[in-house]
């Protein structure tokens, strides 16, 4: 029997506190707090960044979850002594270093819709639980990826088990949304793994002998290629120049970003370290830097290690009508998204509970939607 979540109210706070996040301008950063006068300088704007990261076409936005979790009980989730002063299924504030989210045994996202658009789920640290409506299940984290076409209708649920019973539960991870263009948003739903095994990885060694290395999610950089991201992405026409990296600099060291085409979109937000430099100008930490993506770009890292997400690609230019989990093209459709999650539930919840867990005993895995099977060590 399904756990008694209240799927209407459940859905509604889902969308209130999306549109809220959604209510951005999606051609630029804004509210900077610098602002290139020379349209020959790389650097647009820089800003701090909080929980949430504005983002550019044909990027929605990007969180960045970092919680520092406890050791784990038996349902794996906290014990019950951490749950005092929190808002219960829907808790974003920070307490004894975590938040709960709309978990309310096992922190994350019970089982909720999504259409028109994909999510891709970058794990630092810590593990994840997926199950779908499609009767896809999985497992993976501390350095998987994780990415997902809603297309026409899926229901998912995005849940953060505490599978270490003995010790603390870190969890770091980003989950960006990339938009669908018109063409693609009603095509069939799909995930694809990107295990941290077949991500490949540019090493740079500067002229002082130090280190810099890029996690090549999707795109290409230097002549190393990501693996095909799903085959109804944006990022699937190489001529889109979509890219995500995730960049790791050594204390002091110097990296060249090469120069994409003019008219695609760049950011480069600077999530770890104390310090950095971009054509010289300094940049503080945790900042986003909007840049001129047709120039080149000299960085070097501060004191201390730095890592930057880099979000870049051909915008798609078209209507962006978003509520909630729902990003369509037009209040229509959106209103159509509604009644049609209402009527069929996009294909209903086959698991015994909305916030469903695996056993902790599991280690990583992938079951899709037609019954192929990965597993990982």
């Amino acid at each position: 029997m399904k756990d008694n979540i209240p799927r209407r109210s459940f859905i509604s706070r889902l969308s209130l506190a999306l549109s809220s996040a959604m209510a951005l301008p999606l051609h630029a950063i804004s509210n900077s707090i610098r602002t290139s006068s020379n349209t020959m300088d790389a650097i647009i704007k820089i800003k701090p960044l909080g929980f949430q990261w504005d983002t550019q076409d044909p990027f929605l936005f990007c969180v960045h979850h970092e919680d520092k979790f406890p050791e784990g009980n038996e349902k794996m989730g906290p014990s019950a002594q951490h749950f005092q002063g929190r808002h219960m299924g829907d808790d974003f504030i920070i307490k004894d270093g975590f938040r709960m989210y709309h978990g309310k045994t096992v922190p994350g996202f019970p089982g909720h819709p999504h259409r028109g658009f994909e999510t891709v789920t970058v794990v630092r640290e810590g593990i994840v639980d997926h199950a779908d409506s499609m009767g896809a299940a999985g497992r993976y984290g501390n350095g998987d990826v994780q990415w997902m076409t809603a297309g026409k209708g899926v229901q998912h649920s995005e849940m953060f088990p505490l599978i270490h019973a003995e010790k603390p539960n870190p969890m770091e991870l980003f989950q960006i949304w990339l938009n669908l263009p018109k063409k693609n948003k009603m095509v069939e739903p799909h995930f694809k793994m990107l295990w941290k095994e077949s991500i490949p990885v540019y090493k740079h060694l500067d002229a002082s002998g130090k280190t810099t290395q890029v996690e090549i999610i999707t795109g290409s950089l230097y002549g190393v290629k990501a693996p095909a991201p799903p085959p109804d992405s944006w990022a699937a026409e190489a001529s889109n120049e979509v890219g995500i990296w995730n960049i790791k600099m050594e204390a002091g060291s110097q990296f060249t970003l090469p120069a994409a085409s003019a008219g695609v979109n760049r950011t480069l937000y600077f999530y770890e370290g104390d310090s950095l430099t971009v054509t010289g100008k300094p940049v503080g930490k945790y900042s986003a830097v909007q840049v001129h993506s047709h120039l080149a770009l000299s960085i070097t890292a501060g004191l201390q290690a730095a890592s930057i997400l880099v979000l870049q690609g051909k915008p798609i230019g078209e209507p962006v009508m978003q509520y909630g989990p729902f990003v369509m093209n037009t209040k229509e459709e959106i209103n159509q998204a509604f009644e049609d999650y209402h009527a069929t539930q996009f294909g209903g919840w086959p698991w015994p509970r909305y916030d469903q867990v695996h056993p902790r005993e599991r280690g990583r895995f992938a079951r899709h939607a037609n019954g192929e099977e990965e597993t990982k060590s």
